[in-house]
């Protein structure tokens, strides 16, 4: 039988160690699997996983323990450091498990209370002192995707992230917290990075609001307080969180690629319509061609911020569009108060919504047969007949649906309503969910990368740090 002879240096015994075990395990295997019956190949697909994790490992340490310096005295940045402990041992997390290293401990020259530094740490980028970039960077998307409990089941259940909860949920916010500290310089590096389609024709911008629950303080009742009572109260209340995206369409109004945005109650909405409009500048300065859209519901709050952010003198021509299935949501509801023929009602939208589509005139047609039906309650806020009235009279100008499909262009706000239920309602309105504005803040912005596609080249960008300079001094 040929050999294969593979050399390693001495220092990387461990690696060696692992290989061989490897080749072993496949070794045993092959010379019972021949002579097995039956087997279970899942148990041997385990095996050959923790074998290549020892190697995984056994390499980490390896690696690792090249970045530690043992010099006395060291220049970080140009400062001074003298070393006060050699070869303190540390657990690094990887991807496959901890991997023990030891390392020197520094303090700044003249500062006895100084917190220690370590150049294994600075040198690999660790998260929290002892969490590898990248590991700590799939923590945080487990964390977007689901709670802390069902990120730990599942990497139990798929072999690797082999940590607690509570690990989730520590270092999936420390990720949490460099993205949204970084937003700006993400997002701009993220826009300049996209690749924009041959067939991309036109950019859509929009907002929408989606109640979600928040965890506030509870004003403590009168007199003395019970017995047991709690410490410090709260309360579960609904606030409206923040929803945009940023969508490439093709000649027929078809969404190519969406980016995602997302921003907690206690933000600024403005500041999120100044993100997508700059998002969408950006774009057009590399494709000046591509025609502009914004689409949002009849919330005047919507529109005017979409409007005052995207204005012609900046964007040139912009084609303001009132979502098309708002506009038969309304109509709907007013004709069950209309018709309580439902055939007849199914005919009538139908009808309705032929029209939209292929007539200009549709919505000063549809608004006369509305207020001649006679069923509009003036006084009564709810009435769904008043409230299509209302909203014909008021959005009429935005329902340009005939111009904007001959002009190959989108007319429904899908994007920005799918990205309220997937961003928010997936995660953070699960039953008994409530959060706090900092740490919901986190999982937003991860997840909104998540849902777009990018969160691999955000948590990179998040999490990496200036190269440090150090040498011996």
């Amino acid at each position: 039988m040929e050999k294969i002879v593979v050399e390693f240096d001495p220092h990387h015994k461990s690696v060696a160690r692992a290989v061989q075990a490897l080749v072993d395990g496949l070794r045993d295997f092959e010379r019972s699997g021949r002579r097995l019956r039956s087997m279970d190949y899942g148990v041997h697909e385990e095996e050959i996983a923790g074998l290549v994790a020892g190697i995984e490992r056994a390499a980490h340490g390896v690696s690792l323990a090249s970045l530690d310096e043992t010099a006395e005295r060291i220049r970080i940045d140009g400062v001074l450091h003298v070393r006060v402990l050699a070869d303190v041992e540390a657990q690094y997390r990887t991807r496959v498990g901890p991997v023990g290293v030891t390392r020197s401990l520094y303090r700044p020259v003249g500062e006895r209370n100084a917190p220690t530094v370590n150049t294994v740490t600075l040198r690999a980028g660790a998260v929290e002192d002892v969490w590898l970039p990248r590991t700590a960077a799939a923590m945080g998307a487990r964390l977007a995707r689901g709670t802390s409990r069902e990120a730990a089941d599942a990497a139990e259940v798929e072999g690797t992230l082999p940590y607690s909860h509570a690990s989730f949920e520590k270092i999936g916010h420390a990720v949490g917290e460099k993205v949204v500290e970084r937003r700006v310089e993400i997002e701009e590096t993220l826009l300049a990075e996209l690749e924009i389609p041959d067939h991309a024709y036109s950019v859509s911008g929009s907002l929408d609001r989606t109640a979600m629950p928040m965890e506030e303080p509870r004003p403590r009742p009168p007199g003395r307080p019970r017995k047991n009572a709690p410490k410090r109260p709260v309360q579960v209340v609904h606030r409206m969180a923040w929803v945009g995206t940023v969508t490439l369409h093709d000649e027929r109004g078809e969404a190519i690629e969406t980016v995602r945005y997302g921003r907690m109650p206690h933000e600024d909405g403005d500041e999120l319509a100044e993100t997508i409009a700059s998002d969408m500048l950006g774009l057009l300065r590399r494709r000046p061609e591509l025609k502009v859209v914004t689409l949002a519901d009849g919330a005047e709050q919507m529109q005017s911020l979409l409007a005052e952010h995207i204005d012609e003198e900046t964007f040139g021509r912009v084609w303001r569009l009132l979502d098309f299935w708002h506009v038969i949501e309304k109509l709907a509801a007013a004709l069950v108060v209309i018709d309580k023929d439902e055939s007849a009602r199914k005919q009538q939208l139908a009808q309705w919504r032929r029209w939209l589509l292929i007539n200009p005139n549709a919505p000063a047609k549809i608004l006369a047969l509305l207020r001649q039906s006679q069923r509009e309650d003036p006084d009564d806020k709810d009435c769904p007949v008043h409230a299509a009235i209302t909203y014909f009279e008021n959005q009429a100008h935005l329902m340009r649906y005939p111009a904007a499909r001959a002009a190959g262009l989108p007319i429904g706000s899908g994007n920005v309503e799918a990205t309220c239920k997937s961003l928010f309602t997936l995660r953070m309105k699960r039953p008994g969910a409530r959060w706090k504005s900092k740490t919901g803040g986190h999982v937003i912005a991860m997840r909104a990368h998540l849902l777009s596609g990018r969160y691999r080249r955000a948590s990179q960008l998040a999490l990496s740090r200036p190269r440090p300079q150090i040498r011996a001094a």
